[in-house]
């Protein structure tokens, strides 16, 4: 009877020894339940209520995005992001402007940044615009910063170039120059032979020229040939952008230019000189520097407009003329439709000979 009832309180006894331990335990596992809970919400949980642009600058730390993120309020913790950048090896982060959409993660906004899914920016540059606009349209983006001088003329290739919002303009620029200088170099290695031009530099100028008198891709090659053909040929060019750009520097004159004006002497006046103008007139794009370097092969010395904003073209002056004379008759018609009392002056191709007043706007402004 002794042991018997020895043994049932030793029984008693382990009940009452363990009962603690597994409350405990299960406490702790409860604990470690939780914080897994509470953990995986932090990281894989949707922290964003609606989208927000971060902008994360070159040379910024993982605790520095941590903590930009944290302000921006797309994570609730910069040392969790950072403890999950170390642990899940993400180490090559990269800057840029970020846009988290709504219900973006820790997780998946570290994601997005290993990944460097920037916000996709970009600037346009017109062909045919000159360096002091195109400086203008620079200095019109907002999300960029700091100022720039404007470069050469010429020097910048026409293109739409990708940006990202906090970048400096210089940088911006620096890209534009670059990519105009591997442009002109590139064609310039596939150039036609026995062209007239001693440089490289030569043909950019010409390229800016045949850039301001067509915007139809078609004709370039062919009004390149006219200009090309003049200039083997020792004939002035005779070109009315060239004249406008020694007035204003290639701002638009909003009117036609005077005889006085094309008489006038300056460096780009191609009415009064017997060679390129010192410097290009613009901005040339691509297809224009193609054209001059691979002109078609005609004999044409002149064009005029067609009415149709196209040209017509022609070797010889009397085919010119002829040409110039039904430009006149079609405008004298349209003139008719519209009780216009004076018809506007053809938009003419290099030298045609002038009767005009001297006190009448005896050309239009270059036809863009």
């Amino acid at each position: 009877m002794i042991r018997i009832t020895g043994q049932a309180s030793s029984e008693k006894g382990g009940k009452s020894l363990w009962a603690p331990l597994a409350g405990l335990l299960a406490g702790l596992l409860l604990l470690v339940f939780s914080g897994g809970l509470f953990l995986y919400a932090q990281l894989y949980g949707p922290g964003l209520k609606t989208t927000t642009r971060v902008t994360l600058a070159h040379g910024m730390s993982v605790r520095g995005m941590g903590q930009a993120l944290e302000k921006a309020h797309v994570i609730h913790s910069a040392s969790l992001f950072r403890l999950a950048a170390k642990f899940t090896g993400r180490h090559s982060l990269k800057a840029g402007t970020y846009e988290f959409p709504a219900g973006t993660s820790l997780m998946s906004a570290l994601r997005r940044i290993e990944d460097g899914k920037v916000v996709q920016t970009f600037i346009t540059i017109p062909e045919g615009r000159t360096s002091a606009q195109a400086v203008r349209i620079l200095m019109g983006i907002k999300d960029l910063t700091g100022d720039v001088e404007v470069p050469p003329e010429g020097a910048i290739l026409p293109e739409t170039y990708l940006y990202q919002p906090g970048e400096t303009r210089q940088a911006v620029l620096d890209r534009m120059l670059d990519a105009g200088r591997d442009t002109l170099d590139a064609l310039w290695a596939k150039r036609a032979p026995d062209l007239p031009f001693a440089t490289k530099e030569d043909a950019l100028i010409m390229a800016s020229i045949v850039e301001r008198e067509t915007a139809l891709p078609a004709e370039r090659p062919r009004v390149a040939a006219v200009f090309i053909n003049r200039l083997r040929s020792g004939i002035r060019l005779g070109s009315d952008p060239t004249v406008i750009y020694g007035i204003s520097h290639g701002e638009p004159l909003g009117r036609g230019l005077t005889r006085e004006e094309l008489d006038t002497p300056t460096p780009w006046n191609t009415y009064q000189i017997d060679k390129l103008p010192v410097t290009p007139i613009a901005n040339p794009g691509k297809a224009s520097i193609a054209a001059v370097l691979n002109p078609a092969k005609t004999q044409d010395l002149y064009f005029v407009a067609n009415g149709t904003g196209g040209h017509v073209f022609a070797a010889s002056y009397e085919e010119h003329l002829a040409n110039v004379a039904k430009w006149r008759a079609m405008e004298a018609q349209v003139n008719v439709y519209t009780s216009s009392a004076v018809a506007p002056e053809p938009p003419v191709g290099p030298s045609v000979a002038r009767t005009d007043k001297a006190a009448k706007p005896v050309r239009l402004s270059a036809r863009r």
